[in-house]
């Protein structure tokens, strides 16, 4: 994962770096078609060209993106797993554990609902 090297360094918190890498490299490794990118400074995730999910790291959590539509179609899921969303981000405290099954079924919702998206983001 060469290409999340560099934003991966500049990660100061050695427990954040390490969950950072943990989370971007399950990614990879469960949703190999996927490219990983960096884009706007943010680790991220492309299917034929446009986005499934990017990632982003607080002071208190590790802040993933999947668009408004795939927060709105998992809200109650997200806030079941304790977890607190906005209207385009979910956040992943530090001291909790990663759902990696919420996670999944976010990305495989996003590349099914964007598989004939023919832009970056949703219109």
């Amino acid at each position: 994962m060469e290409v999340f090297e560099e934003y991966l360094a500049k990660i100061e918190h050695p427990e954040h770096r390490a969950r950072t890498e943990e989370v971007l490299s399950w990614v990879r490794e469960t949703f190999p078609n996927l490219n990983p990118a960096i884009k706007w400074n943010q680790p991220m995730f492309t299917d034929h060209g446009t986005f499934i999910i990017g990632f982003s790291v607080s002071k208190k959590h590790l802040a993933v993106a999947p668009e408004r539509a795939g927060i709105v179609h998992f809200s109650d899921e997200i806030v079941k797993a304790g977890y607190e969303h906005s209207k385009m981000l979910v956040r992943f405290p530090w001291d909790k554990p990663v759902d990696y099954t919420l996670l999944e079924k976010i990305i495989e919702f996003n590349i099914k609902d964007k598989a004939d998206c023919t832009t970056f983001w949703r219109k």
